[in-house]
């Protein structure tokens, strides 16, 4: 009991971890809420409609997060220079950060709407959820290009410490997306595309705000800087292979979900869009781990730096408690927000413990992997996914040779979570991460 009521106590960390935590909230939670709304609505016209945007939301989403790596290389390199006085090198990374984001993003909206019906094909659509889905993409990729400059906006910001500006932003964006959507969806009749046209233009107007912010932030210093751009290229590939490993391992249990028909892959969206929206709650923790420990590191504090990663990591563990909780709590009634079919319910509820359970083991790697990210131990990172990536496929692959149907896919993205923990916490103990200094 001593124990624990010491781990409870107050931390001289606390006050801002939470200050940046809170503020994050809504930043990070912007791209799945847009998704979780367009779920929530379309999902009442239909399991195949429903089906349709699991699968359309797992290419863009994956497309989004695949390229994460703007954001957070951003951070931390934006952080450790702010922290170590070179604010005007802080600025110039910003908009090489936003130049990168919107090239990106454009050419990636340019393939996937070139090759919606073979991505979707890929991920195991048939019929008139494959339909469905097509017709979503060619439609909601023309918001791609203003998403991207969200993650450039994200990573500037938050490496200055602004966490405020991109809440505003993103908060109102999503007020917007849900009324478009419904507006376009039930008021116009649109369908599917209503809920596609609705998210492209709020999007739209979300990557414009953020652009007109970071000019007047940085004063004029928005020309291209190939030294500074290809320092964040170099930063970010370990980032984004990382990511891309990330994303392998959603991506094949979404394949493996869809090859047991609609019905398992409607309530693995219903599962999956919420998982990542607690995730993305609890990695709130993480942002501020990053802005805090690349700051620290940035100005030669390792000592701050390890004590207040230390409390981070226990934050996001009582936090995912509180999620595994409530979500127990709430698994007779919160899936039927997003269905009514009592099929999809049924699978629904099969899964439901292993969502809730791995909520405490998602706070800490979540807590973990934002430190690291702030103290630029990207290459680690990327090695560590690997691994992880390679037992959560392996799981995923048996379970559909063998048939242990939507459980076994919700196995795999447990030991993903299992040996990702086991390796971030490994190097988290053997302090080589603490290194200080802006170079």
């Amino acid at each position: 009991m001593s124990a624990v009521a010491a781990a409870l106590r107050r931390s001289p960390h606390d006050r801002e971890i939470l200050r940046l935590a809170v503020l994050a909230l809504g930043a990070l939670a912007a791209q799945p809420t847009f998704v979780l709304i367009d779920t929530a609505i379309v999902g009442h016209l239909g399991t195949p409609q429903l089906a349709a945007i699991g699968i359309a939301g797992l290419i863009l989403g994956g497309a989004f997060a695949m390229f994460n790596f703007l954001a957070y290389g951003t951070t931390s390199q934006v952080t450790r220079a702010a922290g170590a006085g070179a604010r005007e090198t802080a600025d110039r990374l910003g908009a090489q950060a936003f130049w990168l984001s919107f090239a990106l993003g454009s050419a990636l909206a340019l393939a996937i709407g070139l090759a919606a019906p073979q991505l979707v094909e890929v991920m195991g659509g048939e019929g008139g959820a494959a339909d469905f889905a097509v017709e979503y993409l060619h439609i909601a990729v023309l918001g791609l290009p203003f998403s991207f400059l969200v993650l450039g906006g994200q990573g500037y910001f938050r490496g200055i410490s602004d966490l405020r500006t991109p809440l505003v932003i993103e908060v109102v964006a999503n007020a917007l997306n849900a009324v478009l959507v419904a507006l376009f969806v039930y008021g116009f009749g649109w369908g599917i595309q209503g809920s596609a046209t609705g998210t492209a233009l709020a999007q739209g107007c979300m990557g414009i705000a953020f652009l007109v912010r970071m000019l007047r932030q940085t004063h004029g210093r928005f020309a291209l800087r190939l030294d500074l751009m290809r320092r964040l290229l170099r930063v970010g590939r370990h980032l984004f292979v990382r990511t891309v490993m990330l994303y392998t391992s959603f991506l094949a249990a979404g394949a493996v979900a869809a090859r047991f028909g609609d019905v398992s892959i409607g309530a693995h969206q219903v599962a999956i869009q919420l998982w990542f929206f607690l995730a993305l709650l609890l990695d709130a923790i993480a942002i501020a781990g990053q802005v805090i420990v690349g700051r620290m590191l940035g100005a030669g504090d390792a000592d701050g730096a390890f004590g207040s990663s230390a409390r981070m990591i226990a934050l996001t563990v009582y936090l995912g408690f509180a999620f595994a909780v409530v979500m127990l709590l709430a698994e007779g009634w919160l899936p039927r927000a997003f269905t009514s079919d009592p099929a999809v319910l049924d699978q629904a509820q099969r899964i439901w413990p292993i969502f809730a359970a791995m909520q405490p083991l998602n706070g800490a790697v979540f807590a973990l992997d934002g430190i690291l990210i702030g103290a630029g131990d990207a290459r680690y990172l990327m090695w560590s996914m690997v691994a992880a990536t390679a037992a959560a496929v392996s799981v995923a692959l048996a379970t559909l040779h063998y048939d242990w149907g939507l459980v076994g896919v919700w196995c795999a993205l447990f030991v993903l979570i299992c040996v990702r923990l086991a390796t971030l916490s490994v190097r988290f103990s053997r302090k080589r991460w603490l290194v200080t200094g802006w170079a």
